[in-house]
């Protein structure tokens, strides 16, 4: 079997949320120790992850030196945050694997995904990222083309397009890897969003794209069965936070589209994962799971988490 395993930014991020390096490293040891198992009970393992709050370090130093260098761009961010993590990911991995006696080796690939330039997205930016400023702050920073809303008495917030992933432009080389016999990691952050000019030419562009959607796209290219979402719930709750609240267990695409359509998770955080999770089965994978990073090797299986199947067989 193979499954692509997404990872959350809670599986690279220590105690309540601190990006602090000691931290996230700790943070991935934990969670590769968990993709180990999978790898040692045979999966063929393929990696995506979250990079905000590395994306999120990297805007604090631009808007701290923004007066003395030009700003970093968000694509530029991406790629470094992919290299960054997957270095993490390689050591914690490789030592993890030797433990268990797998003779795996882990690669990493900084990955690039194809967006449309019409994208409605580039013509109204609405996703917020990064820390809220005072108007005296953000005006270097409106001079170097950046795009910041005023937001009341929090202050000002930059927000920016969040194009929908059309292509992983580098899937071949991931599953070259695979076949070769790698734990390939790839698409961190959702990739680095490029867009193709009219003469055929690639460049990179201001954007976050969602890393979920991404990995619903990847795990399709590489032939995964399954799809595994890891984050910091056990399953998707309907009512969330509400005397009401109930978990989903196991459903069809149907169902979980009825739901989605009566529920309307929130677009910051289940909604995206609810999408990927949907549009993966409904292209011809066997299952998606969403579900805590304790539960992945279980999910995998089937067995644990909010799992999603083909009509009939939920």
């Amino acid at each position: 079997m193979r499954a692509l395993i997404a990872l959350g930014g809670n599986a690279m991020t220590g105690p309540g949320g601190s990006a602090a390096p000691d931290d996230q490293d700790r943070a991935v040891i934990v969670a590769m120790e968990r993709v180990a198992d999978l790898v040692a009970a045979g999966i063929d393992v393929v990696l995506t992850h979250g990079n905000g709050p590395q994306v999120g370090n990297l805007l604090v130093k631009n808007e701290l030196a923004a007066h003395v260098v030009p700003p970093v761009p968000l694509d530029w961010c991406g790629a470094q945050t992919q290299g960054t993590i997957g270095f993490l990911i390689l050591d914690a991995l490789d030592a993890a694997l030797a433990s268990r006696g797998v003779q795996k080796r882990v690669a990493v690939v900084v990955t690039r995904t194809r967006v449309d330039g019409d994208d409605p997205g580039f013509r109204q930016p609405t996703k917020p990222i990064g820390r809220y400023l005072p108007q005296a702050e953000v005006a270097p920073l409106l001079e170097h083309g950046q795009t910041w809303e005023d937001r009341g008495e929090k202050g000002w917030r930059r927000v920016v397009a969040s194009p929908e992933p059309l292509e992983i432009l580098d899937a071949p080389a991931i599953e070259a890897l695979v076949h070769a016999g790698y734990v390939v990691v790839g698409a961190g952050g959702g990739g680095v969003p490029v867009v193709r000019d009219g003469d055929g030419r690639l460049h990179g562009v201001e954007a976050v794209i969602d890393k979920d959607l991404s990995a619903a796209l990847l795990a399709r290219a590489v032939g995964a069965e399954v799809l595994v979402i890891a984050t910091d719930v056990e399953h998707v709750v309907l009512g969330f936070g509400t005397p009401e609240a109930r978990p989903v267990e196991r459903v069809d695409v149907g169902a979980m589209r009825d739901l989605q359509r009566e529920h309307d998770f929130a677009s910051g955080s289940m909604g995206p994962k609810v999408e990927a999770a949907l549009r993966f089965v409904e292209a011809g994978g066997t299952r998606s799971v969403i579900t805590s990073m304790e539960n992945i090797e279980q999910a995998v299986n089937g067995q644990a988490g909010t799992v999603i199947e083909q009509r009939g067989t939920a």
